[in-house]
């Protein structure tokens, strides 16, 4: 599939639009149309009710250790300062950004790749922003325009290897940068803090700085202590969020995959110590299944656990939930969610203050005086088993999805293209979104075949039927052969034609998107046939 048929059908159809268009666009952010929202909704919805509304806490699920409950929250986008300086976002949250002096185009540092070069006695890296094949191919025009070389002069390049990263090369002198034509213009690397600044307050100074939360899960983390205080719920146990999260990217890119702001559907589940490595494999199984059951495919989504050198200074374990998308080079993935065994980090660390690894053992970070580094609440955050009088410290296993990057996966499975009569009956493309029901924006299309002999008004009324149990959409415009199209490329299961036998016996046929199979049913069935097809 080719991403960019995707970006036309999402504008065309109102599913994605450029945030301030009309401005000429602000890069990172995204606005979702009339049928975006519907289908980010429905994947919200799709997500809460799974692992909150319908989870059974009496019975043990299938994989876990024991019975758990789950509960929610909605915590504020803006925070105390501190929260950030504990939790490591104020200190460690950046990534390094480089800028070409000639084309004032500014780069991530590691998203920057390259390959050295020997060409008439000079040795360069010659850089791309682009990985892949695609990357080889940029660098290798670069080189051929950079040394004013021919297409027959090509063997004339003595390539050193494979693309490899802007990180390995310790001369910035020696590279041309992606969108330079001379040596040397990429400044050294420098630190970028990934946190949005705002003020709060009347007066604006330095001491009224906070930032827009970079992740919702501190939030549940500073709640943990009023959630088990206000609730009855008992160790082990779930707090699900869902919410806007702000990053300050430095190269947002790939649609909505990079943004600047996006949702997050996270869970925080604290567990006790010794039975924390069943969890992290229960979520990380469980997390997996749910993209499964949704419709995207095996081959192209894969869990990926960490090496040790990845995992975060204070992770026990972790594991990626990965999708092929289109416009990353072939074999290679993005992630969707990642599912991470915190240990007791968090807590200690609003207990106590930032913590850093020594050796095995994460410590309060300290001063050149001995005092906290940045200190913590003071508050006690361990929790007391009131059955076996234990108090310990929860661990916590973190499932951490994003909405939009979910949604965008949703659409690049959902894609399709394939052949189908027109409405004189000759063979031609047709664009379809192959969604899952539970996800389609629009779960059933009421059309009378033609607007008279009383069949808009017979249409109208099963279209009050519908109405109040899923979202349906009314259409008697144009051919009927058309307007089945229209509710193809948006997803639509099913469409319901009021026709002339209509009126004689009362029935109507129901056509399904994905088989094209078409069926009558009586009129008055056709809330039962729907309920019954899409809940299975």
């Amino acid at each position: 599939m080719d991403m960019d048929q995707l970006v036309a059908l999402c504008k065309r159809r109102g599913f994605l639009f450029q945030s301030s268009e009309i401005y000429g666009g602000l890069q990172g952010f995204w606005d979702y149309g009339p049928l975006g929202v519907e289908l980010k909704r429905n994947v919200r919805e799709a997500w809460w009710r799974d692992m909150v509304t319908a989870h059974n806490e009496l019975d043990v699920q299938p994989g876990a250790p024991s019975t758990y409950e789950m509960v929610g929250l909605d915590c504020a986008i803006i925070m105390h300062p501190q929260v950030w300086k504990c939790s490591g976002h104020y200190d460690l949250f950046h990534d390094y950004m480089v800028d070409c002096r000639e084309s004032k185009k500014r780069y991530r540092y590691d998203q920057v790749y390259g390959r050295w070069l020997n060409c008439k006695g000079q040795r360069i890296f010659v850089a791309s922003d682009v990985p892949g094949d695609e990357g080889l191919e940029l660098t290798q025009h670069k080189a051929m325009k950079f040394f004013d070389l021919r297409g027959k002069d090509a063997d004339r390049l003595a390539w050193e290897g494979p693309l490899v990263s802007l990180t390995t090369v310790s001369d910035m002198a020696t590279v041309l940068g992606p969108d330079a034509k001379t040596l040397g213009t990429l400044t050294p690397p420098r630190e970028f803090n990934l946190m949005f600044k705002t003020i709060v307050g009347a007066l604006g100074g330095a001491e009224d700085t906070v930032f827009l939360r970079p992740e919702t899960a501190q939030g549940i983390f500073v709640n943990f202590k009023n959630v088990c205080d206000s609730t009855r719920v008992r160790v082990p146990f779930g707090i699900a969020q869902i919410g806007k999260s702000f990053r300050n990217e430095i190269t947002p890119r790939n649609y909505t995959f990079r943004s600047r702001e996006f949702e997050q559907m996270e869970i925080e589940f604290f567990c006790h110590p010794k039975t924390s490595p069943q969890w992290y494999q229960y979520w990380r199984d469980r997390r997996y299944q749910w993209y499964l059951n949704l419709g995207l495919a095996g081959e192209r989504l894969r869990l990926r656990d960490h090496d040790k050198e990845e995992l975060s200074h204070y992770s026990c374990g972790t594991a990626d939930i990965e999708y092929a998308f289109p416009f990353l080079p072939v074999g290679e993935f993005g992630e969707l969610e990642g599912v991470a065994h915190r240990g007791d980090f968090d807590l200690r660390s609003h207990m106590e203050g930032k913590l850093v690894r020594q050796g095995d053992q994460l410590v309060v970070e300290t001063n050149a005086d001995g005092k906290p580094h940045h200190r913590g609440s003071g508050k006690d955050l361990s929790y007391l088993d009131d059955q076996t009088k234990e108090r310990f410290v929860p661990h916590v296993i973190e499932p951490s999805a994003g909405a939009d990057r979910a949604t965008l996966a949703f659409l690049c499975e959902a894609y399709r293209e394939d052949e189908a009569p027109d409405e004189n009956g000759k063979p031609t493309k047709r664009v379809f979104l192959k969604l899952h029901p539970r996800l389609a924006p629009v779960k059933a299309a009421v059309f009378p075949l033609v607007r008279k002999d009383g069949m808009p008004e017979a249409a109208r009324e099963i279209y009050k039927t519908l109405k109040p149990h899923m979202t349906v959409f009314y259409d008697e415009k144009s051919a009927v052969g058309r307007r089945y199209r229209r509710q193809d490329e948006i997803g639509t299961p099913f469409c319901i034609t009021v026709d002339g036998q209509t009126l004689q016996d009362g029935t109507v046929t129901i056509r399904d998107r994905d088989t094209l199979q078409q069926w009558r049913v009586p009129k008055d069935q056709c809330l039962d046939q729907l309920q019954t097809r899409l809940q299975s």
